[in-house]
């Protein structure tokens, strides 16, 4: 069977880790996409991606281009305003254009040809691609190319801890208490193992938490980053050159792309999480990809969780079945 063209979009609402996931999975497909980083009027912003009528209006590429015909193969996007344009354009394309919509659109799944969701979203359809964690293009190729003999954190010792700091969360606050127990924990990590720390914040981190931070971590050798300060990101380095990983409770795509790496992975959460997020560390936990800190037990490694390749084989599938065709009948989808 002949594969349709690869003309794709992935769709943006301006989140990082919700643009990462986009990408990841178009890597994954093989594409080379057009990146729209979208901003939508009021009032479909508020009720994305539900209001379809009069979107065609609302729906701004940030970068300048035209939301105009012709109209992609495939489409994929991750987020609710991302959505609006995911969903919009099965309709604009008569369902030419496979509509992949990546986390809980809010909406039924019917709305778009593929869902692709965690399992902590909960959703059921015939077209829902159930993963456990986020996608990300963390694999063993990437780790290699990232882990150069004559980077400066060959040089650090050993054993390596990256550590990567998220903000806090609905089912979880990193307040002082947190931090003072975490910081203390890592403090028992050091005391026993030495080594050294590789540290990154995140855009979410908060500047104050960012400061306290920086100056607890300046007592033990390693290398702190944040996304404020101008120089590269040095994220992927961190990743690769760990020989263990400490990732805050809060950010599934951070310990998504932590497990990928098949590297012990531990968080610090002394009091009981809740909801969804209770529910992905559970399945962490449940799969072996997630300690406790300062977990001492010795017990086999899983397969990394890598799950991106997967999901793109199915919707390689799907796509090709249906010759670069919707795949599921839309009942609910207002005129234009």
């Amino acid at each position: 069977m002949t594969e349709p063209a690869r003309s794709a979009w992935v769709v943006s609402d301006g989140a990082a880790g919700n643009e990462r996931q986009a990408l990841a999975l178009s890597a994954a497909l093989d594409l080379s996409p057009r990146v729209m980083r979208i901003d939508v009027d009021a009032p479909w912003r508020w009720l994305a991606p539900r209001l379809l009528i009069g979107a065609r209006h609302a729906i701004h590429d940030r970068q300048g281009g035209a939301i105009d015909p012709p109209w992609p193969s495939i489409a994929i996007g991750c987020g609710r305003r991302a959505a609006l344009l995911v969903r919009a354009l099965r309709l604009w394309s008569a369902r030419a254009c496979l509509t992949v919509q990546i986390l809980d659109p809010r909406i039924a799944t019917s709305a778009f040809d593929v869902v692709v969701a965690p399992r902590h979203d909960r959703l059921r359809g015939d077209n829902v691609i159930e993963t456990i964690g986020a996608l990300n293009a963390i694999d063993a190729k990437r780790l290699t190319k990232a882990k150069s003999h004559s980077d400066p954190f060959a040089a650090l010792p050993g054993p390596r801890t990256t550590v990567l700091v998220g903000a806090s969360h609905p089912a979880l606050q990193l307040d002082g208490a947190h931090v003072a127990g975490w910081l203390a924990a890592l403090g028992k990590l050091h005391a026993r193992d030495g080594g050294s720390f590789l540290v990154s914040t995140s855009r979410r981190t908060p500047a104050e938490l960012v400061q306290h931070l920086r100056e607890a971590f300046s007592a033990w050798p390693g290398v702190f980053w944040s996304p404020d300060e101008n120089t590269a990101n040095p994220y992927a380095r961190m990743l690769a050159w760990a020989d263990r990983i400490v990732v805050t409770p809060d950010s599934v795509n951070m310990l998504s792309e932590a497990c990928a790496t098949g590297k012990p992975v531990h968080t610090y959460a002394p009091q009981p999480l809740h909801g969804k997020l209770a529910d992905f560390h559970a399945a962490l936990r449940d799969g072996g990809h997630l300690l406790d800190l300062g977990d001492t037990n010795v017990r086999p490694r899983p397969m990394p969780l890598r799950e991106t390749a997967a999901v793109a084989a199915k919707i390689r599938a799907r796509w090709l079945t249906n010759d670069g065709q919707g795949i599921s009948a839309d009942t609910d989808t207002p005129p234009a």
